[in-house]
């Protein structure tokens, strides 16, 4: 097996406001949970995929979406990208979506001024009206590394900064 990333957390300057953009609360309770963030990690020695935990709580009805700021970057080594997709009973009960569809983490992404914060999108698109509730800490969204080659005329030459979007800029 090739060990090729390291989970991190960003700074507290980068989570603290995320986080109370995203789930309200004091500066002081932000603070509380950015000291027990969670890294991703395997459930099991056969699993493919990292667990993503919310740092908070999260009750979707259907059709509504959140964005959670997950407090994690990843470095890791050229030619490997990071693939996020929902926790795989979570779509299959609720058919909880990312909203980019499959989250796609490059590894310059972390050099990014954001410090490549990962931050998750995800919405509960049930057709059968159920309301999705997770607790602070539950898995939601799961990472697989994969390794990915480029055409032998590629020429790229430019700098990322930023998320979503900021290659095509």
């Amino acid at each position: 097996m090739k060990r090729i990333a390291q989970f991190e957390t960003v700074s507290r300057e980068q989570f603290l406001p995320a986080y109370q953009e995203a789930f309200g609360g004091t500066s002081a309770q932000a603070e509380q949970v950015y000291q027990n963030l969670k890294l991703p990690r395997r459930a099991t020695s056969g699993s493919a995929g990292y667990d993503f935990f919310t740092p908070g709580p999260v009750t979707l009805a259907p059709g509504e979406t959140k964005k959670i700021p997950t407090g994690i970057r990843v470095k890791m080594e050229q030619n490997w990208v990071l693939h996020l997709y929902p926790r795989s009973g979570l779509g299959f009960r609720y058919r909880l979506q990312l909203d980019n569809t499959v989250g796609i983490i490059d590894s310059d992404y972390y050099y990014s001024d954001n410090e490549g914060h990962i931050f998750i999108k995800i919405t509960n698109d049930s057709k059968s009206g159920k309301t999705l509730a997770l607790n602070q800490w539950d898995g939601f969204a799961q990472g697989i590394f994969l390794e990915y080659g480029i055409t032998v005329d590629d020429d790229a030459q430019g700098v990322r900064n930023g998320g979503f979007g900021s290659t095509s800029r």
